[in-house]
Formats: C-alpha cells, structure tokens, sequence
C-alpha cells in the first residue's frame, strides 16, 4: 500500500503532549491517517500502547522519538523513526539526556521566582503525567493559567527562550550522538521543523552538511509550523542534498497545535517520502 496520508511528527502525554498515546492514534486514524509515528521527546514510554491502538485503528506503525540536542550553540530536534525501541545504546543515551530535566526544572522555578512569579515548578508539576519529562510546555501551560500571558506563544517569547528570564541552559546531546544513537537502532534521522531554528541561510547549509556527514537522511518539509514559502525553501534543500522528505504536524493537542493529525498539506510530488526507507 502507498501511504497517501502520513503523520511522522505529534506527542502524547509521556512527553509535552496533551492525549494519552492510544488517543493520538485514535485521533490519527479518524482524520485518515494511513501511516503513523509517535515521536515523544526524549522518551520512548508511549510506544506500545500507540501501536496497539494504531494497529486496532487499522493504522500502519513506526517507532519514533524526537531528540533534543544542540549545534553550535543552537537548539535542534531530531526525529528518529523505524528504529528498534530496546537497543541499548538508544535507550541509554535517551536515559541520559532524560535525567537533567528535573534540575533544569527547578532551576527555571528559581528565575522566574527571581523576577516576582513564584511557585511555578510546583504549578507546572500539576500539567505533567511524567514528571521526568517536565518541560517548558508545562512552565507555559501554567503560566497561561494564572494569566502572565494570553497563550503559550506569549510565554515563550516574553519568558522562556534564549535571553529571557527563565530560560535555563541544560546539555542536551549533539547532532552525532542523536544520529548515532537513531542509526545503531536501525532507524533514520530527521531534521524536525526545521525553519523554526533561529540560523542564518549559510548556518542551516552548514547545519544540514553536518547532518548528512553523520549519517542524517530526512528533513521535515512539510510541518505544522511551516509557511508555504518554508516548504518551497526547504523542498530545495531536500533536492540539492538528496534527502528524503518528512511530512508532520506537530500535533501536542485539539486546542495547542499549528494543525490537526493528517490535516497537512502533501508534499511537493517530486520529493522522494521518507517512508520509502522505512518499506
């Protein structure tokens, strides 16, 4: 079967996401999904139950992570698909890059505290199902619920980024060791959303020739956060370095995404999809 509907990009509760995994892929499979990944954060705890749901929905499965890491200073995502979920060397890296969350957590309460907004470690644990994973989405959520912004957009910008008061650094893994880690398992690497990160035309070139040296094969053209005019520059990129495309919406919940599971437009036809790797 041709997939003509794939989602490889969305999160469910183990991570940042809002809906257990088995209602992702419920949710998926409604919106005619044919082929589906659960790509949580940093944590693979969601993957059996959103296949068993997924193959009940009568829905095609592959294994997915996305994978924070940092290149020259900057925050990246890599989606990993189609790997094997008990390798070693994947689980243990991802164990690793779990176990400073919390830290960086209460390090991130102690800021904003700083400048006036107290407690909010504590109020974000009441938004997480898996307190490992605490992330600056809870920070957000709870942020937005006590009104120090309209939505989460407005937290980010203002309070959690790069510069801002309760941004806390954390070491995250680098471009090789995520690729390292996605391709031992047998799976393949994705550059996630790619027009999200704040790099110059010549610093993404220099982003992707590192990508494809360690191993890299896809980037994610068509996401929930991409413009047309990013899925047309991107596109190219996917030409010019003989990737495979991605296709993703990014989906964390009915009422927190750019766009619903399946509801993204197709890629440009004459992308090769990255789930032909995956056959």
């Amino acid at each position: 079967m041709t997939p003509a509907n794939f989602d490889f990009h969305c999160h469910s509760v183990v991570s940042d996401g809002l809906l257990p995994p088995q209602d992702v892929a419920r949710r998926a499979a409604a919106n005619g999904v044919d082929l589906w990944a659960l790509t949580d954060h940093d944590d693979l705890g969601g993957l059996e139950s959103a296949r068993q749901a997924a193959e009940e929905a009568g829905m095609r499965f592959v294994s997915g992570v996305e994978i924070s890491i940092e290149w020259q200073g900057v925050p990246v995502h890599i989606v990993g698909l189609g790997f094997n979920p008990a390798h070693p060397r994947l689980t243990a890296g991802l164990h690793e890059l779990r176990s400073g969350r919390i830290e960086r957590a209460r390090r991130m309460g102690d800021a904003l505290a700083a400048i006036g907004i107290p407690d909010v470690y504590e109020g974000a644990l009441c938004f997480v199902t898996n307190p490992i994973l605490i992330s600056r989405a809870h920070f957000a959520r709870y942020l937005v619920s006590i009104g120090i912004a309209r939505d989460m957009a407005g937290v980010f910008q203002n309070y959690l980024t790069p510069g801002k008061p309760g941004y806390v650094d954390h070491r995250w893994a680098t471009l090789e060791e995520s690729v390292g880690w996605i391709t031992s398992a047998g799976g393949l690497a994705v550059v996630a959303h790619p027009a999200r990160y704040k790099m110059s035309g010549s610093q993404m070139r220099n982003f992707l020739d590192d990508f494809k040296d360690v191993g890299g094969q896809g980037l994610e053209v068509t996401c929930g956060s991409h413009s047309p005019d990013h899925v047309m520059h991107f596109a190219r990129l996917t030409r010019h370095y003989a990737f495979h495309a991605s296709r993703g919406s990014d989906f964390h919940g009915p009422e927190e995404s750019y766009v619903d599971l399946g509801k993204l437009p197709q890629l440009p036809e004459d992308l090769k999809p990255v789930w032909r790797l995956l056959s």
